[in-house]
């Protein structure tokens, strides 16, 4: 049995719920209204019971229950297949009146894909799917993209179908290192990696006088950044990387070590050097130089660098956070060949520069670096987009939370944040 205690999102959170999209983002698009709700209200938001109290009582794990989720393919006799996604999450034609990938693999299977933007939060959206699962019962989704804490309580549930390799050749053969074993799906079981979500220390040049931020000890120490200094309300986020700057590894750690790096964050509230913590809605602050530097998540970083010189990155050499946003084919959907036939498609290098030029996340596909060079050379040479061996070797993960680890760490940090 697995409970949350009820409770409410902390303010930082809801602020940065209620963020609405970026004005002026590059190519005219939403660049920051999906991380902010992502980021906001993803694992925290559910362990401190966004959704009130949420149970799961006696729902067997994966191992004894996923096989039950299995029902008949209809792919060969129906081409089509309903897909659900996350707002601006995919290519866009110029007069926004076309998704330039997702059209073309219509033409080339013949398959007609309902694409779906119905995904706000994750926690909302488990919100819409539960009931169905826990009954057994198709959700009208045959493929869906989660987080990766998420994505972890799906498998571990049940929930979701196991993949056939046979399917996804391209998938299998050029998924990115950094992201073939994660501890909740060894070896990609049951899911793929749409995009991947890095986070990393960014600053405004002009506000710190030139001065690089180059580690969390420096946000967190050099007296010059005081009250300037910006971390993110995502507990995984902030402790992961206080954890990394520690020496600590936030792939296995203990409960002291978690406690360590609160304690260091906490001395950074007390003595003000952090002025607060943010969803994204830092993106401004940090534009306008009143945050002088920050937490950040990457695909911000490079839409406010490219209007905005100023605004700068680095990885620290201690490492940095990665998480991901996931495909995986919830139990009892009828389309499952033809939902591996879309995730592979997307695996292939071209049409993955495609996306990845438009979306300016990580892309999780090997070799697809001369491809988006073709579309947007600047892209391809930046590391926050398609990260270089030196960067991807300092990638690390947060581990998957028990549900006890999860209430009380979230519940700590919770405390800080207010």
């Amino acid at each position: 049995m697995e409970q949350y205690e009820p409770g409410r999102p902390t303010p930082a959170q809801l602020a940065a719920m209620r963020r609405g999209a970026r004005a002026g983002a590059p190519r005219d698009r939403s660049a920051f209204s999906r991380r902010s709700l992502l980021r906001a209200t993803g694992g925290g938001a559910l362990a401190v019971g966004a959704l009130g109290t949420v149970t799961a009582c006696g729902i067997p794990p994966a191992a004894g229950n996923v096989q039950a989720g299995a029902s008949e393919d209809h792919s060969a006799k129906e081409k089509r297949l309903s897909f659900s996604n996350w707002t601006e999450y995919m290519d866009l034609s110029e007069d926004k009146k076309s998704r330039p990938t997702l059209d073309a693999f219509q033409r080339r299977t013949g398959i007609k894909v309902k694409y779906t933007e119905d995904i706000n939060d994750n926690v909302e959206f488990f919100g819409k799917i539960k009931p169905q699962l826990a009954a057994g019962q198709d959700t009208g989704r045959d493929l869906i993209c989660v987080t990766d804490w998420l994505a972890a309580r799906l498998i571990r549930f049940g929930w979701v179908q196991k993949l056939d390799p046979a399917n996804l050749p391209h998938a299998y053969s050029n998924l990115s290192p950094q992201f073939r074993n994660p501890d909740w799906d060894p070896g990609r079981a049951y899911s793929y990696p749409w995009q991947g979500i890095s986070t990393v220390i960014a600053y405004n040049a002009k506000a710190t006088k030139g001065k690089e931020v180059t580690s969390v000890r420096q946000l967190l120490e050099d007296p010059a950044l005081k009250g300037r200094v910006g971390f993110l309300s995502e507990m995984r986020d902030s402790v992961g990387m206080t954890l990394l700057d520690s020496g600590k590894d936030p792939g296995d750690f203990t409960d002291d070590d978690f406690d360590a790096a609160v304690a260091r964050i906490q001395q950074g509230v007390d003595n003000g050097q952090i002025r607060r913590f943010t969803g994204n809605d830092y993106t401004s602050d940090l534009e306008s130089g009143d945050l002088a530097a920050c937490l950040a998540w990457a695909g911000d970083v490079v839409q406010l660098s490219a209007g905005t010189p100023d605004v700068r990155f680095h990885i620290p050499d201690g490492g940095y956070l990665t998480s991901s946003d996931n495909l995986l084919v919830p139990n009892k959907a009828r389309h499952k060949t033809n939902a591996e036939r879309l995730i592979d498609y997307y695996y292939e290098p071209k049409v993955a520069a495609g996306l990845a030029a438009w979306i300016n996340f990580v892309c999780p596909v090997d070799g697809v670096r001369a491809e988006l060079a073709e579309i947007d050379k600047e892209a391809a040479d930046n590391p926050l987009i398609v990260p270089d061996a030196a960067m991807a070797a300092k990638s690390r993960s947060f581990r998957s939370l028990t549900s006890e680890e999860e209430a009380r760490y979230e519940a700590a940090f919770a405390k800080l944040t207010t």
